[in-house]
């Protein structure tokens, strides 16, 4: 096993920076060419639990023997991990369509401490069509992050395997390391086939790590995850009920910065740039005038106004509107980073993005996903949505939009929550829903802000709120 990760480790570090060099600035706005260039405007008609057509559900799921498959995929040694590693960890491939030769990468780190009782915990990245690997695992919440010299690492206090045992999926095949021996699946890949593979692929890790298979299930993930999560939890809640057992033990979901409707999505975009100084006040208005955020259906005219904001917003990093950009990818041998400040220069050492994101803009994926959650809730599943709040790509004017449209009641009123002795963001409550605020964070929460965003994900999986004082 450690021979692959070192075939990968040098494969991400080598190769991806030459490939970054061409597609990273293509790359930060692939979100926004995704929004403007949907397929499917309109949702299902019916999703309740109560009305699902059960033969739509595939009971015939294969399962194959896993046995033998834990040990062959246990991690030694990372190349140029730090000493001292005091968790064991995982990685390998789960085949999810045998025929087709359909396989789907992970990483797992398990908690240092109580591991055999600590919550199972899935990570997501979004995308559509970005490495939970190169992003989640090595930049965001995983136990490790990647030094400026691209080829060695360093220990992330604030890992989230600290209070669980964490899977990090690359999804779907195409992405990452994730593959398929049928080139057509790569343009065939929706949310609903992302969700089924992912669940078949739970079903067979489970048999592989078969003390996992009581223990209580999160979903977690960032951005177009707002749809991947709440798809795999529906998946999962249906299977439950097809079965008539509780087959994966699931207990919440929580989504940063999450993409989830796309009329009240965009609207929030554009209405947080403007007030946050980005662009004129003669393009915001021009956007209200001709721009249909109800239906989405732009026209020409509002498309040209859309430019314009982007063109007015300047070089800025989307993703974090305060931080600063990288002015030098180049790797710098003998530099050691730190988890307390985020190099903005971090994607080119671990190389994620070029290589790992990718999209299949050809795919039916849905514009609305607000009765996945709606379902969700009234299943009793932990619903949190968090929010960076210097987040311009997916800010907290569009998840603040999409939560208020669904119209539910407030159990715990707006208030201001704690990590160390700072105010770490803000937090309102509803019934079953938590909205909450990470300050100073952008669209990958964790990357930005690790000690609050540990403090708030420890408080998910608690089932409580974040502290409201320090």
């Amino acid at each position: 096993m450690a021979w692959k990760l070192t075939f990968l480790l040098f494969f991400v570090s080598h190769l991806a920076f030459v490939l970054i060099t061409n597609t990273r600035a293509n790359e930060a706005d692939y979100l926004y060419d995704l929004i403007f260039s949907r397929r499917s405007q309109n949702p299902p008609s019916d999703l309740s639990l109560e009305n699902f057509d059960a033969s739509k559900i595939d009971s015939s799921v294969h399962i194959a023997p896993q046995d033998g498959l834990r040990q062959a995929d246990k991690i030694a040694s990372l190349p140029g991990q730090p000493n001292g590693v005091d968790f064991d960890q995982y990685a390998g491939y789960v085949t999810v369509d045998q025929q087709a030769g359909r396989a789907l990468f992970y990483y797992f780190a398990e908690s240092p401490q109580n591991s055999s009782t600590s919550p199972l915990v899935l990570w997501l990245n979004g995308g559509p069509g970005c490495s939970s690997f190169g992003y989640g695992a090595m930049e965001e919440l995983g136990p490790f992050r990647v030094n400026p010299d691209g080829k060695t690492l360093y220990r992330n206090t604030y890992a989230w395997n600290s209070v669980a045992n964490v899977i990090f999926l690359e999804s779907p095949a195409g992405v990452g390391f994730s593959y398929s021996n049928t080139s057509s699946d790569y343009n065939n890949t929706g949310d609903t086939s992302t969700a089924n593979d992912a669940y078949i692929f739970l079903l067979n890790w489970l048999e592989r790590f078969p003390q996992y298979k009581s223990r209580d299930f999160y979903i977690t993930g960032e951005s177009y995850a707002g749809h991947y999560v709440p798809q795999l939890a529906y998946t999962i809640l249906l299977n439950n009920r097809n079965t008539n057992q509780t087959i994966i033990n699931l207990k919440g979901i929580a989504i940063g910065n999450a993409w989830i409707d796309d009329p009240t999505n965009s609207k929030g975009m554009f209405d947080y740039l403007w007030t946050h100084a980005l662009f004129s006040d003669e393009t915001q208005s021009a956007i209200n005038k001709y721009c249909d955020f109800v239906t989405g259906n732009f026209s020409e005219k509002c498309r040209n106004f859309l430019n314009t904001a982007r063109v007015e917003k300047g070089n800025i990093d989307i993703y974090n509107i305060y931080a600063p950009i990288c002015h030098d990818p180049s790797p710098r041998n003998g530099s050691i980073g730190s988890v307390y400040n985020f190099d903005p220069c971090s994607d080119y050492y671990c190389g994620s993005l070029s290589k790992y994101c990718r999209g299949a803009n050809s795919s039916p994926c849905q514009s609305h996903n607000m009765e996945r959650l709606q379902n969700l809730i009234e299943s009793d599943i932990r619903v949190w949505i968090y929010s960076g709040d210097t987040d311009g790509r997916v800010p907290v004017t569009s998840s603040r939009y999409s939560i208020n449209s669904l119209k539910l009641p407030i159990t715990s009123a707006w208030r201001p929550w704690h990590s160390s002795r700072e105010v770490g963001g803000y937090v309102v409550a509803y019934r079953g829903l938590t909205f909450i605020t990470v300050r100073g964070a952008g669209h990958t929460v964790p990357s930005w802000q690790p000690e609050r965003a540990l403090t708030m994900i420890t408080s998910f999986l608690q089932g409580g709120l974040p502290p409201s004082s320090p």
